[in-house]
């Protein structure tokens, strides 16, 4: 039986996941598709992920693959797997793709974004998916920060400790601020890649500009210093998605 290399293209609410990553102890997306993958093929499989999203963090567009000596055809892989998972994970596409793809080192791009609900009031029925802030936010002073983090920059300042990537350089193509539109606020950005927690790190940084406890001149000096202490406080994960992967 020949090897096969099935890419699955899914979306998941991360709010009661521990992130993406298997653990002993905890539930997470990457262990229950395991289970559930297990269970139809009859064999353990191996899921190789775009990215490992934290705990709490959702995915629009998230991207894995897997290697199987299995007939069963994407197709048939992808509507037995949304049968057996939870109604909070979702299997979008599943294709063939060949043996050298992989999930993480042949993605070219990923986009993220993160909302905010700037008002007095929360709103109870997405409040998993945002961050409220109840002070009102400048935000042509946060657009005017974000517009700094564009091109290849050492992102030092925003990397949170116990990080795997040794080089902090990235490329960043996108960061823009979008609203308000009925008080949301999304900001997003794209990048050939992120170091961990990178997002959520700015956009609590670019939070405080907002507030006017820091301004954009002080922002740049932050992001120059390579300094992770003296950048501000990480945002919340339920605010943050992982919008899409290009290859």
């Amino acid at each position: 039986m020949h090897e096969k290399n099935i890419k699955l293209r899914l979306a998941y609410d991360g709010h009661h996941y521990h992130g993406w990553q298997r653990q002993k102890n905890d539930v997470t997306i990457q262990g229950i598709i395991e289970e559930k993958v297990k269970k139809m093929l009859g064999k353990p499989v191996k899921l190789i992920a775009s990215g490992r999203t934290d705990a709490g963090v959702h995915a629009v567009n998230q991207v894995c693959n897997f290697i199987t000596q299995s007939d069963l055809s994407p197709n048939v892989v992808k509507r037995g797997l949304n049968s057996l998972l939870p109604n909070d994970i979702l299997i979008k596409t599943a294709e063939y793709v060949p043996l050298e793809f992989h999930s993480r080192f042949s993605a070219k791009n990923k986009a993220y974004e993160y909302r905010i609900l700037n008002g007095e009031e929360p709103d109870i029925f997405t409040r998993r998916y945002l961050w409220h802030i109840r002070e009102p936010l400048d935000t042509e002073e946060m657009a005017r920060a974000l517009s700094l983090l564009l091109g290849r920059h050492d992102f030092s300042s925003f990397r949170s400790s116990g990080s795997d990537n040794k080089d902090p350089v990235r490329l960043v193509t996108k960061a823009l601020l979008y609203g308000p539109e009925n008080k949301l606020l999304r900001i997003n950005m794209e990048a050939e890649g992120f170091l961990r927690h990178m997002v959520r790190n700015i956009v609590g940084t670019v939070v405080e500009v907002g507030l006017g406890k820091i301004d954009w001149k002080r922002f740049k000096k932050i992001f120059e210093s390579r300094d992770r202490r003296l950048a501000g406080v990480k945002a919340p994960s339920q605010g943050l998605f992982l919008i899409n992967v290009q290859y």
